[in-house]
């Protein structure tokens, strides 16, 4: 899609001096650890289930400082800090966390088709008294052996199916018993259908669905925040620069007001000046000396937030080095008109909260279809099918109730109930339905009804930010062409004011003027060059905010965001 005209207007004026373009800075937002569950039995999965986890935290040192290290100072471009920035900055590897939680939502919601294999051993000895002859023995003493093994998994299509094998040994001393010990065998499949609640894979998948909606939203939010964090990064830097130039502007002031004073003192010597006149140089030399001590304070105070900023503060030999910032202070300006109403719908397409905002209404329609789905009645088909088999030693006898005789044994074994079992001649086959039927569920009502008052308040939010958003950029612009005007007047003040200062001079060389209005005129043309900076400080900053509230920094800094 081509850029409308506005928009083109706005990049190239912005961005025509920007060296940043020259690249482009990356933000990796990967998970810390690859977010997929170890399957048994490899090993992966004794090593995450059964090894402790590591919960010491390792804090990586600051890095690539080295790679602008010249001449024993950091020398950096904008471009260059934004990279140690994003590098090193603590506030951006702390957002850059917060997506671990949604993607671990992720993985949470995918757990509930996950399958589970339960197995289970009984054994059970038992001795007892007999009430009866049928029973076979005076002290009857029986050994049950019982092992389990059941494989379960919900499918997508709302389906839990198992499957079941069990293997029974059972042993006494019963002489009626015509297997002992008795071996049983039994494989079971079964499963189970919603039909009203939960029918279909959309209804099934939409705690994943929900899971991943969060996820995109988080990703907006952590775009915005990111894009704050480098809008106050770059304003720590033109704040150093404007500390720098104003500095550099009072030093100079130092320097006039030195040479008046020198002068003034030399004219003492000659005669030329009363005493009573050097009194006035010396107060505005003793003035402009702790202007300065107080500017340089105020570099070393923003230099030291910059040094944070990009992580430098973590190093002892880093954090000693001088800085050294390559930007230069005055900007190329356009004097063409910004289109408001451009730049407002590109904020709308644009500012990751706004998409965020949206992202949350999709996530109530989500909510809405899943508390109106638990509102149904859990109507389930269920069917089970299971095949048996039996083996062990074989005992014929005959005359069992009189005087019992064995006429033969058949020996046999597990195998002959396997044999048997998978022959498949003793099935077994149940089918049927469950119904619960929620007689009044006023919680479930309570669900939806909240679901439904979320959503409306999420777009009533949404409108409400929309109105926010139109609001900042159209104070933008105004801050815009507001510091583009400054920058103009300041500039035309400043040669008024040294046009001012050198006819004072001149005048004050022929006599025809006296030291305190060139005093006056040194005053107002260092106050006009201080001016002049800090007005084209305040149009970058304006530039910079109105790069923000359309949403547009991430991309004209150079920023890419690797997403999922």
């Amino acid at each position: 899609m081509s850029e409308k005209p506005g928009q083109a207007r706005l990049r190239s004026s912005f961005m025509r001096r920007e060296a940043i373009l020259a690249g482009f800075l990356f933000v990796s937002m990967l998970p810390a650890q690859n977010l997929v569950a170890p399957v048994f039995p490899t090993p992966s999965y004794f090593r995450g289930h059964f090894s402790p986890p590591k919960a010491r935290v390792e804090l990586q040192p600051p890095v690539r400082f080295e790679d602008f290290i010249v001449n024993g100072a950091l020398e950096l471009s904008l471009r260059n800090y934004l990279e140690l920035v994003l590098a090193n900055n603590t506030e951006v590897q702390i957002q850059r966390l917060t997506l671990e939680t949604p993607r671990n939502a992720i993985l949470r919601a995918l757990g509930s088709f996950d399958p589970a294999l339960s197995a289970s051993f009984n054994s059970t000895r038992t001795r007892s008294p007999t009430t009866s002859v049928l029973q076979g023995a005076n002290l009857l003493s029986q050994l049950n052996q019982v092992a389990d093994f059941r494989y379960q998994q919900r499918l997508e299509t709302g389906t839990i199916f198992n499957v079941g094998f069990s293997g029974n040994k059972s042993a006494s001393n019963d002489q009626f018993s015509t297997f002992n010990p008795a071996l049983n065998a039994s494989l079971t499949f079964g499963f189970s259908q919603p039909l009203l609640r939960d029918r279909s894979p959309s209804l099934v998948r939409l705690p994943l669905m929900v899971a991943r909606s969060q996820l995109r939203r988080s990703e907006y939010e952590l775009r915005d925040q990111l894009m704050r964090l480098i809008e106050q990064a770059e304003l720590a830097y033109w704040a150093v620069i404007e500390s720098r130039e104003r500095l550099r502007v009072q030093e100079e002031f130092l320097k006039l007001r030195e040479a008046a004073l020198k002068r003034a003192q030399r004219e003492l010597e000659l005669g030329a000046l009363s005493p009573l006149e050097i009194y006035r140089p010396q107060q505005e030399y003793a003035t402009a000396e702790i202007q300065v001590t107080q500017f340089r304070y105020q570099l070393a105070q923003r230099e030291d937030a910059l040094r944070r900023q990009m992580g430098a503060d973590l190093d002892p030999q880093i954090r000693r080095l001088p800085i050294v910032l390559t930007e230069t202070v005055s900007p190329l300006m356009d004097d063409r008109p910004l289109d408001r109403e451009t730049l407002v719908e590109q904020a709308l397409t644009s500012r990751p909260d706004l998409k965020a905002q949206l992202q949350s209404l999709d996530i109530d329609d989500l909510n809405i279809r899943s508390a109106s789905n638990r509102l149904k009645p859990d109507l389930r088909l269920t069917g089970e099918y299971s095949a048996r088999g039996r083996g062990g030693w074989f005992y014929e006898r005959a005359n069992v109730f009189g005087q019992s005789q064995l006429i033969r044994t058949v020996p046999g074994g597990f195998a002959d109930a396997l044999d048997q079992l998978f022959s498949f001649s003793l099935p077994t086959y149940r089918f049927g339905l469950t119904l619960t039927l929620p007689l009044r569920d006023r919680a479930a009502q309570a669900d939806l009804a909240d679901a439904l008052v979320r959503k409306k308040a999420d777009a009533l939010r949404a409108r409400s930010l929309e109105q926010q958003i139109r609001l900042e950029v159209l104070n933008a612009i105004n801050q815009v062409e507001s510091a583009k005007a400054g920058v103009q007047q300041a500039r035309v003040a400043l040669e008024f004011a040294q046009k001012d200062f050198e006819a004072e001079q001149k005048r004050y060389d022929l006599g025809v003027s006296i030291l305190y209005f060139v005093l006056e005129a040194q005053t107002r043309l260092t106050n006009a060059q201080a001016t002049l900076v800090t007005q084209t400080i305040a149009y970058r900053r304006a530039l910079l905010n109105l790069l923000r509230v359309t949403g547009q920094l991430l991309d004209e800094r150079g920023v890419v965001v690797n997403g999922s």
